[in-house]
């Protein structure tokens, strides 16, 4: 769709004539109509040879090697909340979440669980047995699946929880799990039970269900757009037992929906090679979420042009060198209806392809061609509005803001050794050109202050060093605000996404000095992650309540080579945490 959107407009561009200054020309977006979709315009005279020329550069980019994503749907998937005996269930799989103590059994190798003996006693004795041969003990991660006779489902499966299940991560996998086993037996219907559920609180069983649909959807779905061959998954239905029933189960379940549709969202997004998703690909995308929630979504994006006049002198450097022009991204979310009572800002880092500049990524370990994943923050932050703009929670003003661009190599380019102005006045010497997300962060916070906004969260793929610290599934979180922290952590414990507190050592501002400017853009090595963290917050006005979370580590999964999807459901957390 990006880039059908691009090659359409190239082509019309060419055709046609476009407004252009003695500098340069600029692509424009106009104000978009929900009816109309998405629309480009441009006016003006023609274009001389040459600008005609680089124009047709600039938007050819978009469409280099030829590759367009295929457009295949997300996932449906049907769930519904019983109150019924699993003996009465018919399907394909009947899926059983256990723990290790769970699958304690007595001296006579039967179940001491009352769930499992009894289901067991319905199979004659051959669950315990099976899972005996099969050394199942419920360990996280382990899964068995049995054809047995003596029930309404096909086949009958034992999903590992580990020696105890009480978090949403638990239940969120315990779904993933049982969405790769019905992708195995390619079923198309599947319940899933809990072993043990006795316990748990009517608050904890609404929060288990919709984390175990969350993992479902997002286990069942594959990013297979830029595969020449890919098959659609079998699953159509998902019954969840146990769990109680009603509407305000029902209502839990179609948020986990909306959530994971939005995380599968951010996910193509930061997958998304940067040959397809160009600043103007990832602007496009944006504006298509205000258009189809324009009943509470607004979008704004700056040109070029309209940035300078707002003086984001380092945003702009950081730009400078590239083909693709920046795009500089304002959705803002107003509730239908209601007082506001909270205004927000979510920033998020959209740096599409960041090669380094002239300090150009360069030997092992520099990951240059997973710099596509650059504007994981970018990905969060406008997946979170998606998701918003689904749910529309009341009394909350939210603004998501995106400066977009690429980090490239040319004659025009930010050099080492450049002083850079912000639009907050202050100046930067750059002493790194591959500390460039920090430069357009820079500007995109002063934007968001100007915004009138309470609390600020911004999310960034910033450090190496915030990896090196806390691996690969941990984000590293920046605040001064105690109150924030709280916010931010609590919404996180429903998500189910892992964050840990750093802390803002003001001492080591002291290797941020420059002698020339305000201060340079990278400091000393040890700390790295702390002093990104300080650099940015010389850019939020202290009334602000601001939050930097570094997702470098987990933006990526490295093992299966795609993006998780991270933050998203976080975001959205919070800010309902914030609605009234």
């Amino acid at each position: 769709m990006v880039a059908t959107i691009v090659a359409s407009l190239a082509t019309s561009l060419l055709a046609s004539s476009v407004s252009h200054s003695s500098a340069t020309s600029s692509l424009f977006f106009t104000k978009l109509r929900p009816s109309s979709g998405l629309r480009f315009s441009f006016a003006g005279a023609p274009l001389c040879s040459r600008q005609a020329k680089f124009m047709a550069h600039t938007l050819a980019r978009a469409t280099l090697g030829l590759t367009q994503p295929a457009n295949i749907e997300q996932p449906k998937i049907s769930f519904a909340a019983k109150e019924i005996d699993v003996a009465e269930w018919k399907g394909d799989i009947l899926a059983v979440g256990v723990t290790e103590k769970d699958m304690t059994k007595d001296e006579n190798s039967k179940f001491q669980n009352s769930s499992l003996k009894k289901l067991d006693g319905l199979l004659g004795g051959l669950l315990s047995e099976a899972s005996s041969e099969e050394d199942f003990t419920g360990k996280a991660g382990q899964t068995t699946v049995l054809r047995l006779p003596g029930l309404g489902s096909k086949r009958v499966g034992l999903i590992g929880l580990g020696q105890s299940a009480s978090s949403p991560a638990a239940f969120r996998g315990l779904g993933e799990a049982v969405a790769t086993t019905a992708k195995t037996a390619q079923a198309s219907s599947v319940a899933i039970v809990l072993a043990s559920s006795e316990g748990l609180s009517d608050e904890s069983k609404l929060n288990t269900a919709s984390a175990i649909a969350s993992g479902t959807v997002l286990g069942i779905y594959e990013d297979n757009r830029y595969k020449s061959e890919s098959k659609k998954p079998q699953l159509e239905s998902v019954d969840i037992l146990g769990l109680g029933s009603g509407p305000e189960l029902e209502k839990k379940l179609k948020h986990a929906e909306d959530v994971s549709s939005a995380i599968i969202f951010g996910r193509e997004l930061v997958n998304s090679p940067a040959n397809v998703l160009t600043p103007a690909a990832l602007a496009a995308e944006a504006s298509k979420i205000a258009s189809s929630y324009s009943d509470v979504l607004s979008a704004n994006i700056l040109t070029a042009e309209q940035c300078k006049e707002l003086k984001m002198g380092s945003y702009l450097g950081v730009a400078a060198a590239s083909a693709n022009p920046p795009h500089f991204i304002h959705l803002c979310y107003k509730p239908p209806s209601g007082p506001i009572k909270a205004k927000l800002a979510l920033v998020g880092k959209g740096l599409t392809f960041d090669s380094g500049g002239y300090n150009i990524k360069t030997g092992v370990g520099c990951s240059i061609e997973l710099m596509k994943t650059d504007m994981g923050g970018s990905a969060a932050v406008l997946g979170a509005a998606k998701a918003l703009g689904q749910i529309k929670p009341p009394g909350v003003e939210v603004h998501f803001i995106v400066a977009s661009c690429e980090n490239m190599i040319s004659g025009t380019g930010m050099r080492p050794g450049d002083i850079v102005t912000a639009s907050n006045g202050k100046t930067i010497e750059v002493n790194n050109t591959d500390a460039e997300g920090r430069l357009t962060l820079a500007d995109a916070l002063v934007y968001a202050c100007n915004q009138g906004v309470e609390k600020i969260v911004d999310l960034a793929t910033l450090t190496g060093a915030c990896i090196v610290a806390l691996g690969p599934s941990i984000a590293g979180v920046f605040t001064p605000s105690d109150d924030l922290a709280k916010e931010v952590f609590e919404a996180s414990e429903v998500s189910g996404e892992k964050f840990w507190r750093m802390p803002l050592e003001e001492s080591y501002w002291e290797s941020m000095k420059s002698g020339v400017a305000d201060m340079v853009n990278t400091g000393a090595r040890p700390g790295g992650a702390i002093t990104a963290a300080l650099f940015l917050k010389q850019f939020v006005d202290e009334k602000v309540k601001w939050m930097h979370i570094d997702l470098a580590g987990p933006v990526w999964n490295d093992k299966k080579r795609v993006a998780t999807g991270f933050g998203v459901a976080t975001l959205v957390e919070w800010v309902l945490k914030n609605s009234s």
